[in-house]
């Protein structure tokens, strides 16, 4: 039965509630030595003088177990007697590449930002914290499988050991990397699940705005995020086995390239993000496989009825009211001045989850009522399925990794030596009661709310050898995955696959229905077609609209001539193309705020629009252009840069690189999304093809690479845009992967701790 609740529903913010129940709520105090003050699992101080020698002795005897080969391009091939061994050198040469970028992946990770960057990050901490403390990720850490947790002590070592060799390095805040913290950082998604809470909500909840929100996105219509992954049968290649494209949209230089290999059977090359110690984009020996971000239903929000009854907190579940779990977390975070302070917080849970926000004022009569957001969160088993993916050798034990069931925001394009081609859509899905539409936040009090444990991964959406040999997702619908016999939606509950269709799948499926006799560069052709089919939808009742104008301004004469004879093809002299990137970006901007896809968005302009507004945005977007460039219509590669400065802003009077790629918005497979920089009128690149690698599966694999720029982090370096020009002439390298061949390209050869790798 339900006990009598004593006071009404709760809408109150957590400050006025935490101080109703004796909580000191978002209190600030000082914090004069954060580090001294931290939990032990907090502390990053450098090891005791006491245990110095024997871990520096322990940490030289497994650098003397491992070699690293810096090929001409500065791409690590690490060897190791040990899988363990091999995670250390890597970790060392990823520090040797670019430290910083791992000490703010795991400082961001772990829930410590606001130690650097301030009060204003408190509430991407809190956000972290709210689902795991840090004794949590050691309680995690020590029921870990006895071979994991030597994978992560081989992970702290080796950035420990970095440290210990490089004292010239001065870490913003970790002077110490412990094995719990990959307990944190275990998918190898760009931000992984918990970035998509919102931290407006984390803040209007807990902060009573104490602090500012984070600046927002300057782009009105920020640059898709995703990828693109491609996987062919050997029916449809000249050799007769199977390719895979692989390529990642990610944000620039957020993933260095690597080769892994051990005694024990590891052997895998691609793509690693700072600071992970597995292959989270790339291939072995036997196969390979591309992730791309999914738009799968996996997590859910679940609106709670809380009310107090004698003193304490519950939420209502079905007949029962249950105890809400109240407690209390401090944070530290830098002042201005740069000294510490601390804030500690009131936190709130169910057992749907954090409470993470309350509804929004227009929720009408469920405004204010406190919500949690349920997340994937298995760390260690999460991990065990990132790393075990990498020394797989067919699809059988491919797909028996699957079984796994944590690789939650991620799609999966795989081939293999065997001929083989496959898809899933997905991995971690919830069974949910299909009555309930888990678009938008249920009803926590209902049971039949609830998630129902998960879907066997044969029940989800999936794809084995589909009768068109070839299979394609860009973050994309996977109804359309492979053509005419994709899966179908009438198989599958809705929320299992709400992704919408997009430009750059369309631009795919145009494509790969012709493809026979492919190599591995004809593949590359294939991701680089130069077409854009959304404006192939814009652009028409644009010309329709000059067309049928009694008196259309002059201006637009020689833009209009420009657009009229375009065939919709991206290259860095077409002056079309500048025209059409700034329409379609101020048709987007028009609708900023308004539902619905980039597609939709401008599909919608382009049918609805008058031929008035449609005259008038594009006089706008040339007489933009005129007052930037000097002329309505500049080339497209004048205005579209690559650009690499040692502190990462963009400058017009530096140098840099035209680049005839466009944004995966109007369907570009080979993504290039530029912006201007704060004081630039030149856009330049920051998020698209980052790495991109194309890989044939056989008696041997055959495979060419690809990064922004180059692998290192440090302008000192030789690697760090020695790729550039690669980058703009679409110049793959070829991929070093037998030793023999490793031997051949290696211009560098140490053991962690004797040199600095270049």
């Amino acid at each position: 039965m339900v006990a009598h609740a004593s006071a009404q529903l709760f809408r109150l913010g957590p400050l006025a509630l935490g101080l109703a129940l004796g909580l000191t709520a978002c209190q600030a105090k000082p914090a004069p030595n954060a580090q001294a003050d931290a939990s032990p699992a907090e502390q990053s101080t450098t090891a005791t003088a006491k245990a110095e020698d024997p871990e520096r002795a322990r940490w030289e005897q497994r650098a003397a177990r491992v070699e690293i080969l810096r090929d001409d391009y500065g791409v690590p091939h690490v060897y190791g007697k040990s899988d363990a061994d091999a995670v250390f050198g890597l970790l060392y040469a990823h520090a040797e590449d670019d430290f910083p970028r791992i000490e703010r992946n795991y400082v961001w990770a772990i829930g410590r930002l606001a130690e650097v960057e301030g009060e204003g990050a408190l509430f991407s901490d809190l956000r972290v914290r709210l689902y795991m403390r840090p004794e949590q990720a050691e309680a995690a850490y020590e029921q870990a499988p006895e071979w994991l947790r030597e994978l992560c002590v081989a992970f702290a070592d080796g950035l420990n050991f970095y440290l210990a060799t490089h004292p010239e390095t001065e870490p913003a805040l970790l002077t110490r990397f412990e094995p719990w913290m990959p307990m944190y950082f275990f998918e190898g998604s760009i931000g992984g699940d918990i970035e998509q809470v919102p931290l407006a909500g984390i803040e209007a909840f807990y902060g009573q705005a104490k602090a500012p929100l984070p600046p927002p996105d300057p782009e009105p219509a920020p640059e898709p995020k995703g990828s693109n992954g491609f996987a062919i049968a050997g029916s449809r290649t000249a050799s007769g086995h199977a390719m895979l494209l692989i390529n990642p949209h990610t944000s620039f230089y957020f993933r260095g390239e690597a080769h892994v290999v051990s005694e024990e059977g590891l052997d895998a090359y691609g793509a690693v993000t700072w600071g992970q110690f597995f292959i989270y984009q790339g291939f072995n020996a036997h196969n390979g496989w591309m992730h791309t971000s999914t738009h799968a239903d996996f997590m859910d929000e679940f609106v709670e009825e809380v009310v107090e009854v004698e003193g304490q907190l519950r939420y209502r579940y079905g007949e029962e009211l249950r105890p809400v779990e109240v407690g209390e977390l401090s944070l530290a975070y830098r002042r201005g001045d740069g000294s510490m302070a601390e804030r500690s917080f009131p936190t709130y849970r169910t057992h749907h989850g954090p409470i993470t926000h309350a509804l929004p004022a227009d929720a009408g009569d469920a405004a204010g009522r406190w919500v949690a957001t349920k997340i994937n969160w298995d760390p260690a088993r999460a991990l065990e399925q990132s790393y075990l993916r990498t020394k797989t050798a067919n699809h059988a034990e491919f797909r028996q990794m699957m079984d796994i069931r944590t690789n939650s925001s991620n799609n999966t394009v795989y081939a293999d030596a065997e001929g083989n081609i496959a898809y899933y859509h997905g991995n971690f899905m919830p069974r949910r009661d299909p009555k309930h539409d888990y678009q938008r936040p249920v009803d926590g009090s209902d049971p039949s709310t609830d998630w129902q444990g998960l879907h066997a991964v044969d029940e989800t959406i999936t794809l084995l050898n589909p009768a068109t040999g070839w299979l394609q997702n860009c973050n994309s619908t996977p109804f359309t995955a492979a053509g005419a016999h994709s899966p179908k939606p009438a198989d599958y509950p809705a929320y299992m696959a709400p992704d919408a269709e997009n430009f750059r799948a369309v631009h795919a499926l145009g494509l790969l229905d012709d493809v026979e006799g492919l190599t591995l560069d004809g593949l590359i052709e294939l991701a680089y077609d130069p077409y854009l089919p959304a404006f192939e939808v814009l652009l028409p009742p644009l010309l329709a609209a000059h067309e049928g104008a009694k008196d259309p301004p002059q201006v637009l004469a020689e833009v209009i001539e420009h657009l009229r004879t375009w065939d919709y093809r991206v290259d860095a002299e077409s002056r079309a193309m500048s025209v059409a990137h700034g329409y379609g970006m101020a048709v987007l901007e028009r609708q900023a705020g308004e539902p619905g896809s980039r597609m939709a968005k401008l599909t919608a302009f382009a049918s609805e629009a008058t031929p008035a507004e449609q005259l008038e945005l594009l006089a706008e977007v040339a007489a933009r252009l005129e007052a930037d460039f000097g002329e309505p219509a500049p080339p497209w590669g004048s205005i579209n840069r690559l650009q690499r400065l040692p502190d990462g802003s963009f400058d017009d009077a530096a140098p840099s690189l035209p680049v005839g790629l466009a944004s995966g918005r109007w369907g570009a497979l080979a993504a290039f999304g530029a912006r201007p920089g704060p004081a630039t009128k030149k856009l330049y690149g920051y998020r698209g093809n980052s790495f991109v690698a194309v890989v044939e599966f056989g008696e041997r694999v055959r495979a060419k690479s690809l990064l922004a720029g180059g692998q290192s982090g440090d302008p000192d370096s030789p690697h760090f845009f020695d790729q550039g020009v690669r980058y703009q002439q679409r110049q793959f390298k070829d991929v070093p992967f037998t030793r023999a061949q490793v031997e051949a390209k290696a211009v560098r050869r140490y053991h962690p701790g004797d040199g600095s790798g270049e």
